[in-house]
């Protein structure tokens, strides 16, 4: 993975691969978000890299992560696939140049639509969770004359240590079956009399940074896979690798993993040497490429307490509101003098706050930051609340010209 953000200071000013960000404020105003097309495909090669000690593999990038066209089809010509949790994602990827046959569709609530869509584009795999979902997939795919392939996404019951709003791996969880529910339901002609049970995935939430609740999660799907009596394709092990968005936080390292999967999952390989390892990487691929611009509208100073109000807001940038999720802020002027400082935007709520008591320059209006590491789950989460129009989406390519990306707009369902 890229170990560090893209952005730096060259001469004093802040720079986005080597790119002043100053001279691109003069034609893109503020807020926006900053994308490096080397960044990602440097992501996607280590991973793919680490990937090549199991014997095959299947890299389906999570596109709740980021969804933009441009960056999809960067991936797809990477030979990316994509894990899917809407009909619209499926189009979005077919339209990037995803093939079918790599695309995995997860998500509790597929909707009638939604599975009509896939089935008539010939997915990869459903990752089925819950047996009412199976009986669905079936019963559209007989009317189709079609046979549906589908894998379990197992409940392994584990609770990863994460932030509770993103951990989905124990039985409180709303995804995925538990194993006695997927044993039982084997011989049950209602469910598979036009589906194909081809798999078994797990995915136990996101930005992980420890490896005990993988390797739990990991043995559960080895053995729930050895107790289905047919040989399944292939083993889907989810995603949610982290980064680390402090310094010196801890991470995973991703050989590690690599070799953790490899030992975990060594007992079904003798089941099927020819097993194929299907992966959901997101946040871990496209994190680090990203960050978020924003200029200084004013500061304001209340018995002591410094405010840096910015002109983007919770609603162009969520992860700080919603996680309480600490990112690097660096100023346009790498300046040795700082002060306490709460960097908050203009979205009438107390949860507009990117920073809290971060040591700062005193920076003038006009001036900027750019706030690191928001390639992922940055544009995706904005919205117009407060009827703000939702930012601007930049490409940095990798021969330094910029490409301004079309806004990500889906009002029209299925």
């Amino acid at each position: 993975m890229v170990k560090s953000s893209p952005l730096s200071y060259l001469d004093s000013d802040l720079c986005f691969d080597n790119l002043k960000i100053a001279e691109i404020i003069k034609n893109n105003p503020t807020p926006f978000y900053l994308y490096s097309e080397k960044s990602i495909k440097e992501s996607y090669q280590h991973f793919s890299q680490a990937a090549s000690i199991l014997p095959q593999t299947t890299i389906c990038y999570a596109m709740k992560a980021n969804g933009q066209l441009e960056i999809l089809k960067l991936l797809a010509r990477a030979g990316s696939g994509a894990d899917i949790v809407s009909g619209n994602e499926l189009r979005r990827a077919l339209e990037a140049g995803i093939p079918a046959s790599k695309i995995v569709f997860s998500g509790v609530g597929k909707t009638k639509e939604e599975i009509d869509y896939a089935l008539s584009q010939d997915i990869y795999s459903f990752n089925v969770e819950s047996l009412e979902e199976l009986e669905m997939i079936n019963r559209l795919a007989k009317e189709k004359n079609q046979t549906a392939r589908v894998s379990f996404r197992l409940n392994p019951k584990v609770m990863a240590k994460t932030h509770k709003h993103i951990a989905t791996g124990d039985k409180i969880h709303k995804f995925g079956l538990l194993e006695q529910d997927i044993l039982e339901s084997l011989n049950q002609d209602i469910y598979y009399s036009h589906t194909k049970l081809v798999g078994l995935s797990i995915h136990i939430g996101s930005q992980l940074t420890e490896l005990e609740a993988t390797k739990k999660a990991l043995k559960a799907l080895c053995e729930c896979a050895l107790k289905i009596p047919h040989i399944l394709e292939f083993l889907d092990v989810g995603g949610g690798l982290g980064i680390n968005y402090e310094k010196d936080s801890a991470t995973i390292d991703i050989n590690e993993y690599m070799t953790l999967i490899q030992r975990e999952l060594d007992p079904y390989y003798q089941k099927n040497p020819q097993l194929n390892i299907v992966f959901e990487p997101g946040r871990i691929l496209i994190a680090r490429a990203g960050c978020f611009v924003t200029s200084i509208i004013r500061n304001k100073k209340t018995e002591g307490v410094n405010f840096m109000i910015v002109d983007g807001g919770m609603n162009d940038f969520m992860r700080p509101s919603l996680y309480n999720a600490y990112h690097e802020i660096f100023p346009s002027i790498d300046l040795s003098e700082k002060i306490s400082t709460d960097v908050v935007g203009p979205v009438c709520e107390s949860t507009d706050i990117f920073a809290h008591e971060r040591m700062l320059p005193l920076l003038k209006p006009g001036q900027f930051i750019a706030i690191a590491d928001t390639g992922a789950y940055g544009f995706v989460l904005a919205s117009n609340y407060n009827l703000r129009v939702k930012p601007c989406q930049i490409l940095i390519q990798e021969d330094k010209s910029i490409l301004r990306l079309s806004k990500e707009e889906y009002s029209q369902n299925l």
